[in-house]
């Protein structure tokens, strides 16, 4: 999809099979993947939110799963949630700013 515009994205990891490593390590270092592409994110207790264009959005995903594959992740999931507007900007803070 050729979308030029920002879009607000939410994106939680499940290991299934954590292998021999705690589950949060695993969170721990698919967050510092998202940071390490420039995103200003915010973690919850449930998913990490950001905004970005929406091609940004899918090769995250695509290096997220590259890396639990590299690094022997034995199972997870990945939930994803994307807002996508037709033709402007839909960011993070346009739907949470008034309750902060």
């Amino acid at each position: 999809m050729n979308h030029p515009y920002i879009v607000s994205a939410a994106i939680q990891l499940v290991p299934i099979l954590p292998g021999n490593r705690h589950p949060y390590q695993w969170i721990d270092e698919v967050i510092e993947i998202i940071k390490a592409e420039g995103f200003r994110c915010v973690v919850g207790p449930f998913s990490t939110s950001f905004d970005a264009d929406y091609k940004s959005v899918m090769n995250l995903i695509d290096k997220i799963n590259q890396y639990l594959l590299s690094g022997s992740c034995p199972e997870w999931l990945l939930n994803v949630q994307i807002q996508v507007r037709s033709g402007a900007d839909i960011t993070s803070s346009e739907k949470t700013d008034k309750h902060q």
